[in-house]
């Protein structure tokens, strides 16, 4: 979710975010000591206080993926072979366990607060027009670079408005007697199905408004289609690409 504010980091240009936060990915899985993340904390800080973005919101985009870091942590932890250094019943704890599931723990976290440094710091239309840029070299063997950067463009802005939408119907739920949190997973899961038939209606309902929309103004896909903002690389956009280099070789 776009946070608006004046920075460094916003005014950049989208391309550059989209190059540096797709480097910045490889980067995580090149690593293979803790010491090596003691850099990649200091770069992705030093980004966060660029960008003024408060660090309680890129730290809530962690939220909704904890389930997710807390599985792949314990599935690494128990499954991974080695030398053993605990047993709980059938299951081993080794030391190379220990050792990935840290790995892959801190991964996900840096992964999620990364790319989520993009969003906060990029608006959909920039977003949109920096994915389009970058693939219109594809153009020539057939890729709509258009229609493709519009359609991950629109999936990334509605993301936290299915969330807001979904808060509002299990509150709604909640307040005629619902009970989503008692029980056991089959039973929770059973209760999520109510939920999950208005949230699809509004939906497709916020789908077919927002093409409505783009028709009434004329919207005819990427020809001959002008822009408001021309993208244009600079001095500073030079610079946090030298920076990221550095950094990677480093």
């Amino acid at each position: 979710q776009h946070y608006p504010v004046e920075s460094k980091i916003h005014d950049l240009d989208p391309r550059v975010k989209i190059m540096v936060t797709l480097i910045f990915i490889v980067s995580l899985f090149l690593i293979n000591k803790f010491q090596a993340y003691l850099l990649v904390f200091a770069f992705l800080g030093l980004v966060i206080k660029l960008s003024h973005v408060p660090l309680k919101m890129v730290i809530r985009g962690l939220k909704p993926i904890l389930i997710i870091i807390g599985v792949t942590f314990f599935i690494n932890l128990f499954m991974t072979p080695g030398e053993v250094l605990y047993q709980l019943g059938l299951l081993d704890i080794t030391r190379e366990g220990i050792r990935q599931a840290g790995f892959m723990a801190l991964r996900l976290v840096l992964l999620i607060m990364g790319t989520s440094m993009l969003t906060l710091t990029t608006s959909p239309i920039l977003l949109t027009d920096g994915i389009e840029s970058l693939l219109n070299p594809y153009k020539r063997i057939g890729l709509p670079a258009h229609e493709l950067a519009m359609m991950m463009t629109i999936a990334l802005r509605f993301i936290p408005t299915l969330m807001e939408e979904t808060e509002k119907i299990m509150k709604a739920q909640k307040a005629r007697g619902a009970d989503f949190e008692s029980g056991n997973i089959v039973r929770r899961a059973k209760s999520l199905v109510p939920l999950l038939v208005p949230l699809f209606v509004s939906a497709f309902r916020r789908a077919d408004e927002l093409a409505m929309a783009m028709e009434a103004r004329c919207y005819r896909g990427g020809e001959h289609r002008t822009r408001m903002r021309a993208l244009l690389m600079v001095r500073s956009d030079y610079l946090a690409l030298f920076i990221t280099f550095v950094y990677v070789g480093a």
